[in-house]
């Protein structure tokens, strides 16, 4: 029998030998469950700000309109936060829905956009690089910018706009994934906030 994580350890006579879980073992599975496409924990876990993140096409928790959707024009809503903490040279936006079928499906991804923003404007353009210096990487259907709600029929899906002010921007080029995104924001978030819009079809 092969015994990873370290040398082969036994036990009092009689007793036989028992695999023994090394302590670099477990900080390797450690490590690997924050390694996942979720959003990455901010600088400063526990001390971070929250931002306000608000539309005025829905309510937190409430119902995306059509317009916003595959089954409208398929454009982005407008956004809006407050004011970020003391430090925040840029802002980061990701749009995932974690209610899909096959896990969760990034809709937006978006970085750089400039630190005295406090709004997006209806209808982004699906542009790799954005007249604000703003870049926009891919999501999960391949394509760059913006890509509305668009779930099977059945249950309500859960739709979760995260912006981030980071105390840098991002050393990135523009069509990158949202695991290079998240993987970049690591130890640079100052405060986040939510707004989560619902769709059915």
């Amino acid at each position: 029998m092969l015994y990873e994580g370290g040398p082969k350890q036994y036990n009092s006579p009689g007793t036989g030998m028992r695999p023994v879980v090394s302590i670099t073992l477990i900080i390797i599975l450690l490590a690997a469950v924050g390694c996942g496409d979720s959003a990455p924990p901010p600088a400063g876990e526990g001390e971070n700000m929250t931002l306000s993140l608000t539309s005025t096409a829905f309510e937190d928790g409430g119902n995306i309109p059509a317009k916003y959707t595959c089954d409208g024009e398929d454009i982005s809503p407008p956004l809006e936060w407050g004011e970020p903490p003391e430090g925040t040279r840029a802002f980061a936006l990701i749009l995932d829905d974690p209610d899909a079928p096959s896990g969760v499906f990034t809709h937006w991804v978006m970085f750089n956009i400039p630190p005295d923003s406090r709004r997006l404007e209806e209808a982004i353009p699906a542009h790799s690089q954005l007249a604000s210096g703003a870049r926009q990487g891919k999501n999960s259907s391949g394509q760059t910018g913006y890509g509305g709600p668009c779930p099977p029929s059945g249950r309500p899906h859960h739709y979760q706009f995260n912006l981030y002010a980071l105390d840098q921007p991002l050393d990135l080029k523009a069509g990158v994934s949202k695991k290079e995104t998240t993987g970049a924001m690591r130890g640079h978030i100052l405060a986040q906030g939510r707004l989560t819009g619902i769709y059915r079809r």
